[in-house]
Protein backbone atom coordinates (compact mmCIF):
# COMPACT_ATOMS: atom_id res chain seq x y z
CA UNK A 1 0.00 0.00 0.00
CA UNK A 2 1.25 3.55 -0.59
CA UNK A 3 3.51 4.84 2.14
CA UNK A 4 4.13 1.38 3.58
CA UNK A 5 7.65 0.67 4.76
CA UNK A 6 9.60 -1.71 2.54
CA UNK A 7 9.89 -5.18 4.04
CA UNK A 8 13.35 -5.99 5.42
CA UNK A 9 12.88 -9.49 3.95
CA UNK A 10 11.47 -8.51 0.55
CA UNK A 11 13.98 -10.58 -1.42
CA UNK A 12 13.00 -13.76 0.43
CA UNK A 13 9.70 -13.86 -1.44
CA UNK A 14 11.68 -15.19 -4.40
CA UNK A 15 11.97 -19.00 -4.11
CA UNK A 16 15.34 -19.25 -5.81
CA UNK A 17 16.79 -16.60 -3.53
CA UNK A 18 15.41 -18.38 -0.45
CA UNK A 19 17.25 -21.53 -1.52
CA UNK A 20 20.44 -19.60 -2.21
CA UNK A 21 20.25 -17.67 1.08
CA UNK A 22 19.72 -20.83 3.15
CA UNK A 23 22.48 -22.85 1.51
CA UNK A 24 24.93 -19.96 1.49
CA UNK A 25 24.36 -19.21 5.17
CA UNK A 26 25.21 -22.79 6.16
CA UNK A 27 28.26 -22.79 3.89
CA UNK A 28 29.52 -19.47 5.25
CA UNK A 29 29.76 -20.89 8.78
CA UNK A 30 32.27 -23.41 7.48
CA UNK A 31 34.09 -20.80 5.39
CA UNK A 32 34.70 -18.58 8.41
CA UNK A 33 35.91 -21.59 10.39
CA UNK A 34 38.41 -22.40 7.63
CA UNK A 35 39.50 -18.77 7.37
CA UNK A 36 40.34 -18.60 11.06
CA UNK A 37 41.84 -22.09 11.08
CA UNK A 38 44.13 -21.35 8.13
CA UNK A 39 45.64 -18.26 9.78
CA UNK A 40 46.16 -20.06 13.07
CA UNK A 41 47.67 -23.12 11.35
CA UNK A 42 50.20 -21.04 9.43
CA UNK A 43 51.17 -19.15 12.60
CA UNK A 44 51.69 -22.47 14.41
CA UNK A 45 53.78 -23.90 11.57
CA UNK A 46 55.98 -20.85 10.96
CA UNK A 47 55.74 -18.50 13.95
CA UNK A 48 55.87 -15.68 11.38
CA UNK A 49 53.49 -12.76 10.89
CA UNK A 50 54.82 -12.38 7.36
CA UNK A 51 54.03 -16.03 6.55
CA UNK A 52 50.44 -15.54 7.75
CA UNK A 53 50.14 -12.50 5.48
CA UNK A 54 51.85 -14.30 2.58
CA UNK A 55 49.43 -17.25 2.61
CA UNK A 56 46.53 -14.81 2.72
CA UNK A 57 48.08 -13.01 -0.25
CA UNK A 58 48.46 -16.27 -2.18
CA UNK A 59 44.75 -16.89 -1.67
CA UNK A 60 43.90 -13.65 -3.43
CA UNK A 61 46.63 -13.47 -6.07
CA UNK A 62 44.67 -15.53 -8.65
CA UNK A 63 41.76 -13.12 -8.26
CA UNK A 64 44.12 -10.28 -9.12
CA UNK A 65 45.31 -12.14 -12.21
CA UNK A 66 42.10 -13.68 -13.52
CA UNK A 67 39.01 -11.79 -12.29
CA UNK A 68 38.98 -9.35 -15.24
CA UNK A 69 38.94 -12.07 -17.94
CA UNK A 70 36.56 -14.00 -15.68
CA UNK A 71 34.11 -11.09 -15.87
CA UNK A 72 34.17 -11.32 -19.68
CA UNK A 73 33.56 -15.07 -19.45
CA UNK A 74 30.73 -14.67 -16.93
CA UNK A 75 28.81 -12.29 -19.23
CA UNK A 76 28.78 -14.99 -21.93
CA UNK A 77 28.05 -18.13 -19.92
CA UNK A 78 25.60 -19.76 -17.51
CA UNK A 79 26.28 -18.05 -14.16
CA UNK A 80 24.32 -20.69 -12.24
CA UNK A 81 26.53 -23.47 -13.58
CA UNK A 82 29.73 -21.51 -12.87
CA UNK A 83 28.71 -21.03 -9.24
CA UNK A 84 27.77 -24.70 -8.79
CA UNK A 85 31.03 -26.01 -10.26
CA UNK A 86 33.02 -23.55 -8.16
CA UNK A 87 31.32 -24.60 -4.93
CA UNK A 88 32.06 -28.25 -5.72
CA UNK A 89 35.75 -27.49 -6.25
CA UNK A 90 35.90 -25.55 -2.97
CA UNK A 91 34.46 -28.58 -1.17
CA UNK A 92 37.26 -30.79 -2.53
CA UNK A 93 40.00 -28.33 -1.57
CA UNK A 94 38.69 -27.94 1.99
CA UNK A 95 38.53 -31.72 2.35
CA UNK A 96 42.13 -32.15 1.19
CA UNK A 97 43.40 -29.52 3.65
CA UNK A 98 41.39 -31.12 6.45
CA UNK A 99 42.85 -34.56 5.77
CA UNK A 100 46.42 -33.20 5.66
CA UNK A 101 45.94 -31.32 8.93
CA UNK A 102 44.29 -34.31 10.63
CA UNK A 103 47.30 -36.49 9.72
CA UNK A 104 49.65 -33.85 11.20
CA UNK A 105 51.51 -34.03 7.91
CA UNK A 106 50.93 -30.55 6.56
CA UNK A 107 53.65 -28.14 5.49
CA UNK A 108 53.32 -24.37 5.01
CA UNK A 109 53.82 -24.73 1.23
CA UNK A 110 50.83 -27.09 1.06
CA UNK A 111 48.61 -24.59 2.88
CA UNK A 112 49.83 -21.90 0.49
CA UNK A 113 49.14 -24.07 -2.56
CA UNK A 114 45.61 -24.89 -1.46
CA UNK A 115 44.99 -21.22 -0.65
CA UNK A 116 46.15 -20.34 -4.17
CA UNK A 117 43.81 -22.89 -5.75
CA UNK A 118 40.91 -21.59 -3.65
CA UNK A 119 41.73 -18.10 -4.93
CA UNK A 120 41.70 -19.35 -8.52
CA UNK A 121 38.19 -20.73 -8.02
CA UNK A 122 37.04 -17.49 -6.40
CA UNK A 123 38.33 -15.48 -9.38
CA UNK A 124 35.45 -16.95 -11.40
CA UNK A 125 32.95 -17.65 -8.62
CA UNK A 126 32.72 -14.16 -7.12
CA UNK A 127 31.80 -12.17 -10.28
CA UNK A 128 29.46 -14.99 -11.34
CA UNK A 129 27.73 -15.07 -7.95
CA UNK A 130 27.47 -11.28 -7.66
CA UNK A 131 26.00 -10.80 -11.14
CA UNK A 132 23.77 -13.89 -10.67
CA UNK A 133 22.03 -12.17 -7.76
CA UNK A 134 19.95 -9.90 -9.97
CA UNK A 135 18.67 -13.01 -11.80
CA UNK A 136 17.33 -14.30 -8.48
CA UNK A 137 15.55 -11.17 -7.21
CA UNK A 138 15.47 -8.48 -9.94
CA UNK A 139 16.73 -4.92 -9.57
CA UNK A 140 13.92 -3.76 -7.26
CA UNK A 141 14.94 -6.17 -4.50
CA UNK A 142 18.67 -6.16 -5.23
CA UNK A 143 19.64 -3.81 -2.39
CA UNK A 144 17.62 -5.89 0.04
CA UNK A 145 19.19 -9.13 -1.20
CA UNK A 146 22.70 -7.71 -0.85
CA UNK A 147 21.89 -6.49 2.66
CA UNK A 148 20.50 -9.91 3.66
CA UNK A 149 23.53 -11.61 2.14
CA UNK A 150 25.68 -9.32 4.23
CA UNK A 151 23.59 -10.20 7.30
CA UNK A 152 24.24 -13.88 6.71
CA UNK A 153 27.90 -13.24 5.97
CA UNK A 154 28.35 -11.42 9.24
CA UNK A 155 26.09 -13.55 11.42
CA UNK A 156 28.27 -16.48 10.43
CA UNK A 157 31.32 -14.28 11.00
CA UNK A 158 30.23 -14.21 14.64
CA UNK A 159 29.37 -17.90 14.94
CA UNK A 160 32.07 -19.49 12.76
CA UNK A 161 35.20 -17.97 14.36
CA UNK A 162 33.82 -18.30 17.91
CA UNK A 163 33.15 -22.01 17.38
CA UNK A 164 36.44 -22.47 15.52
CA UNK A 165 38.41 -20.93 18.37
CA UNK A 166 36.84 -23.38 20.83
CA UNK A 167 37.37 -26.35 18.52
CA UNK A 168 41.02 -25.49 17.87
CA UNK A 169 41.64 -25.32 21.60
CA UNK A 170 39.77 -28.58 22.24
CA UNK A 171 40.51 -30.92 19.32
CA UNK A 172 42.84 -29.16 16.89
CA UNK A 173 42.63 -27.13 13.69
CA UNK A 174 41.80 -29.94 11.23
CA UNK A 175 38.14 -30.05 12.24
CA UNK A 176 37.67 -26.49 10.92
CA UNK A 177 38.58 -27.59 7.40
CA UNK A 178 36.57 -30.82 7.51
CA UNK A 179 33.43 -29.04 8.72
CA UNK A 180 33.86 -26.44 5.98
CA UNK A 181 33.99 -29.22 3.38
CA UNK A 182 30.74 -30.64 4.75
CA UNK A 183 29.06 -27.21 4.74
CA UNK A 184 29.49 -26.83 0.96
CA UNK A 185 26.98 -29.63 0.48
CA UNK A 186 24.20 -27.27 1.61
CA UNK A 187 24.83 -24.62 -1.04
CA UNK A 188 25.36 -27.22 -3.79
CA UNK A 189 21.99 -28.83 -2.98
CA UNK A 190 20.32 -25.39 -2.90
CA UNK A 191 21.73 -24.48 -6.31
CA UNK A 192 20.62 -27.82 -7.75
CA UNK A 193 17.02 -27.27 -6.59
CA UNK A 194 16.60 -23.86 -8.23
CA UNK A 195 14.07 -23.45 -11.04
CA UNK A 196 15.60 -21.12 -13.61
CA UNK A 197 14.73 -20.10 -17.14
CA UNK A 198 16.88 -21.84 -19.76
CA UNK A 199 20.15 -20.06 -20.27
CA UNK A 200 20.29 -18.03 -23.47
CA UNK A 201 23.93 -17.64 -24.58
CA UNK A 202 24.92 -14.04 -25.25
CA UNK A 203 25.10 -13.25 -28.93
CA UNK A 204 28.13 -11.24 -29.94
CA UNK A 205 30.39 -11.00 -32.95
CA UNK A 206 33.20 -9.38 -30.95
CA UNK A 207 36.10 -11.30 -29.47
CA UNK A 208 36.97 -11.52 -25.78
CA UNK A 209 39.50 -8.67 -25.88
CA UNK A 210 37.01 -6.31 -27.52
CA UNK A 211 34.39 -7.25 -24.93
CA UNK A 212 36.87 -6.60 -22.16
CA UNK A 213 37.68 -3.16 -23.59
CA UNK A 214 33.95 -2.42 -23.86
CA UNK A 215 33.51 -3.16 -20.16
CA UNK A 216 36.63 -1.19 -19.23
CA UNK A 217 35.46 1.87 -21.21
CA UNK A 218 32.14 1.81 -19.42
CA UNK A 219 33.54 1.21 -15.91
CA UNK A 220 36.33 3.76 -16.17
CA UNK A 221 34.41 6.27 -18.27
CA UNK A 222 31.69 6.90 -15.67
CA UNK A 223 33.15 9.15 -12.94
CA UNK A 224 30.90 7.66 -10.28
CA UNK A 225 31.74 4.04 -11.07
CA UNK A 226 35.42 4.88 -11.43
CA UNK A 227 35.48 6.61 -8.03
CA UNK A 228 33.71 3.70 -6.33
CA UNK A 229 36.17 1.20 -7.80
CA UNK A 230 39.23 3.30 -6.91
CA UNK A 231 38.04 3.76 -3.32
CA UNK A 232 37.42 0.03 -3.02
CA UNK A 233 40.97 -0.57 -4.26
CA UNK A 234 42.44 1.75 -1.61
CA UNK A 235 40.46 0.09 1.16
CA UNK A 236 41.49 -3.36 -0.10
CA UNK A 237 45.20 -2.49 0.00
CA UNK A 238 45.39 -0.35 3.14
CA UNK A 239 42.21 -0.96 5.17
CA UNK A 240 40.84 -4.48 5.01
CA UNK A 241 44.22 -6.27 5.52
CA UNK A 242 44.03 -5.54 9.27
CA UNK A 243 42.16 -8.86 9.41
CA UNK A 244 45.26 -10.68 8.18
CA UNK A 245 47.17 -9.72 11.33
CA UNK A 246 44.42 -10.76 13.74
CA UNK A 247 46.28 -13.95 14.83
CA UNK A 248 49.32 -11.78 15.65
CA UNK A 249 47.23 -9.28 17.65
CA UNK A 250 45.54 -12.14 19.54
CA UNK A 251 48.76 -13.95 20.46
CA UNK A 252 51.44 -11.30 20.68
CA UNK A 253 49.74 -7.93 21.30
CA UNK A 254 46.64 -8.69 23.39
CA UNK A 255 47.84 -12.10 24.67
CA UNK A 256 44.43 -13.82 24.46
CA UNK A 257 45.26 -17.00 22.50
CA UNK A 258 43.08 -18.97 20.09
CA UNK A 259 39.84 -18.35 21.98
CA UNK A 260 40.50 -14.64 22.05
CA UNK A 261 41.32 -14.77 18.34
CA UNK A 262 37.89 -16.24 17.71
CA UNK A 263 36.22 -13.56 19.82
CA UNK A 264 38.10 -10.74 18.11
CA UNK A 265 37.03 -12.01 14.70
CA UNK A 266 33.49 -12.52 15.96
CA UNK A 267 33.42 -8.90 17.18
CA UNK A 268 33.78 -7.69 13.59
CA UNK A 269 30.86 -9.94 12.73
CA UNK A 270 28.66 -8.58 15.51
CA UNK A 271 29.06 -5.01 14.29
CA UNK A 272 28.70 -6.04 10.69
CA UNK A 273 25.55 -8.04 11.40
CA UNK A 274 23.91 -5.10 13.16
CA UNK A 275 24.87 -2.88 10.22
CA UNK A 276 23.58 -5.29 7.61
CA UNK A 277 20.24 -5.78 9.35
CA UNK A 278 19.87 -2.02 9.69
CA UNK A 279 20.64 -1.63 6.00
CA UNK A 280 18.01 -4.23 5.12
CA UNK A 281 15.38 -2.32 7.12
CA UNK A 282 16.37 1.30 6.48
CA UNK A 283 18.37 1.04 3.25
CA UNK A 284 15.49 1.76 0.85
CA UNK A 285 14.79 5.05 2.67
CA UNK A 286 18.42 6.19 2.92
CA UNK A 287 20.46 8.04 0.30
CA UNK A 288 23.16 5.58 -0.68
CA UNK A 289 25.64 8.29 -1.59
CA UNK A 290 25.50 9.74 1.94
CA UNK A 291 26.25 6.30 3.38
CA UNK A 292 29.32 6.06 1.14
CA UNK A 293 30.41 9.58 2.17
CA UNK A 294 30.59 8.74 5.87
CA UNK A 295 31.29 5.01 6.04
CA UNK A 296 34.85 5.14 4.66
CA UNK A 297 36.22 7.65 7.19
CA UNK A 298 34.30 5.93 10.00
CA UNK A 299 35.85 2.58 9.06
CA UNK A 300 39.34 4.10 9.08
CA UNK A 301 38.84 5.64 12.54
CA UNK A 302 37.59 2.34 13.97
CA UNK A 303 40.53 0.37 12.57
CA UNK A 304 42.94 3.00 13.87
CA UNK A 305 41.35 2.67 17.30
CA UNK A 306 41.86 -1.08 17.20
CA UNK A 307 45.52 -0.69 16.23
CA UNK A 308 46.17 1.59 19.22
CA UNK A 309 44.22 -0.44 21.79
CA UNK A 310 45.98 -2.67 24.32
CA UNK A 311 42.77 -3.58 26.14
CA UNK A 312 40.93 -6.69 24.95
CA UNK A 313 37.40 -5.24 25.56
CA UNK A 314 38.32 -1.95 23.84
CA UNK A 315 39.81 -3.86 20.92
CA UNK A 316 36.57 -5.85 20.57
CA UNK A 317 34.54 -2.61 20.62
CA UNK A 318 36.73 -1.01 17.94
CA UNK A 319 36.45 -4.11 15.77
CA UNK A 320 32.67 -4.14 16.14
CA UNK A 321 32.54 -0.51 14.96
CA UNK A 322 34.82 -1.36 12.04
CA UNK A 323 32.37 -4.11 11.10
CA UNK A 324 29.47 -1.62 11.07
CA UNK A 325 31.29 0.76 8.73
CA UNK A 326 32.77 -1.98 6.54
CA UNK A 327 29.36 -3.45 5.71
CA UNK A 328 27.90 -0.05 4.90
CA UNK A 329 30.81 0.71 2.57
CA UNK A 330 30.88 -2.66 0.80
CA UNK A 331 27.15 -3.36 0.49
CA UNK A 332 26.25 0.11 -0.77
CA UNK A 333 29.16 0.17 -3.22
CA UNK A 334 28.09 -3.22 -4.57
CA UNK A 335 24.49 -2.07 -4.96
CA UNK A 336 25.41 1.19 -6.69
CA UNK A 337 27.73 -0.54 -9.14
CA UNK A 338 25.06 -3.05 -10.13
CA UNK A 339 22.25 -0.51 -10.42
CA UNK A 340 24.38 1.92 -12.45
CA UNK A 341 25.42 -0.84 -14.88
CA UNK A 342 23.37 -2.21 -17.84
CA UNK A 343 22.54 -5.92 -17.69
CA UNK A 344 24.81 -6.79 -20.62
CA UNK A 345 27.86 -5.32 -18.86
CA UNK A 346 27.18 -6.40 -15.28
CA UNK A 347 29.52 -9.40 -15.26
CA UNK A 348 32.41 -7.30 -16.53
CA UNK A 349 31.83 -4.45 -14.09
CA UNK A 350 31.55 -6.92 -11.20
CA UNK A 351 34.75 -8.47 -12.53
CA UNK A 352 36.43 -5.08 -12.06
CA UNK A 353 34.95 -4.84 -8.57
CA UNK A 354 36.18 -8.35 -7.73
CA UNK A 355 39.58 -7.44 -9.19
CA UNK A 356 40.06 -4.62 -6.68
CA UNK A 357 37.94 -5.88 -3.76
CA UNK A 358 39.46 -9.37 -3.59
CA UNK A 359 42.29 -9.26 -6.12
CA UNK A 360 44.12 -6.39 -4.46
CA UNK A 361 44.13 -8.32 -1.19
CA UNK A 362 47.55 -9.88 -1.87
CA UNK A 363 49.00 -6.40 -2.31
CA UNK A 364 47.42 -5.40 0.98
CA UNK A 365 48.51 -8.58 2.72
CA UNK A 366 52.08 -8.19 1.55
CA UNK A 367 52.35 -4.53 2.49
CA UNK A 368 50.83 -5.05 5.94
CA UNK A 369 53.00 -8.14 6.47
CA UNK A 370 56.19 -6.29 5.54
CA UNK A 371 55.19 -3.29 7.65
CA UNK A 372 54.43 -5.57 10.60
CA UNK A 373 57.82 -7.25 10.21
CA UNK A 374 59.63 -3.91 10.20
CA UNK A 375 57.60 -1.81 12.64
CA UNK A 376 55.20 -4.20 14.40
CA UNK A 377 51.58 -5.14 13.74
CA UNK A 378 49.97 -2.14 15.55
CA UNK A 379 51.99 0.40 13.54
CA UNK A 380 51.25 -1.40 10.26
CA UNK A 381 47.49 -1.33 10.86
CA UNK A 382 47.52 2.28 12.12
CA UNK A 383 49.32 3.55 9.01
CA UNK A 384 46.85 1.76 6.74
CA UNK A 385 43.93 3.30 8.63
CA UNK A 386 45.41 6.78 8.18
CA UNK A 387 45.81 6.27 4.43
CA UNK A 388 42.17 5.15 4.16
CA UNK A 389 40.86 8.13 6.12
CA UNK A 390 42.71 10.70 4.01
CA UNK A 391 41.80 8.94 0.75
CA UNK A 392 38.08 8.79 1.56
CA UNK A 393 37.90 12.47 2.50
CA UNK A 394 39.79 13.54 -0.64
CA UNK A 395 37.90 11.18 -2.99
CA UNK A 396 34.42 12.41 -2.12
CA UNK A 397 35.54 16.02 -2.42
CA UNK A 398 36.89 15.34 -5.91
CA UNK A 399 33.79 13.38 -7.00
CA UNK A 400 30.89 14.93 -5.06
CA UNK A 401 28.27 13.47 -7.40
CA UNK A 402 28.65 10.09 -5.66
CA UNK A 403 27.20 11.61 -2.48
CA UNK A 404 24.04 12.58 -4.41
CA UNK A 405 23.25 9.02 -5.52
CA UNK A 406 20.04 7.59 -4.12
Amino acid sequence: MPGASPSPFASLRHRNYRLFFTGQTISLIGSWMQNLGQGWLVLQLTNSAFAVALVSALGSLPVLLFSLPAGVYVDRTNKHRVVMVAQSLLLVLALVLGILAARHDVAPWQVGLIATLVGLVFAFEVPARQSFMVDLVGKDDLMNAIALNSSAFNATRVLGPAVAGLLISAVGVAVCFLLNAASYVAVIVALARMKLAPHAPAESTTNGWDRFKEGARFALGDRRIRALIIMTAILSVFGFPYVVLMPVFARDVLHVGARGFGLLTASIGVGALVSALGLAVLGPRMRKGKIILWSGPAFALAVGGFALSRSFPLAMLALALSGVAMVLENAVTNTLLQTLTPDALRGRVMGFWTFVFVGFTPLGSLQVGLMAGWFGAPAAVAVGAAVCFVSAVVMWRIVPEVARLR
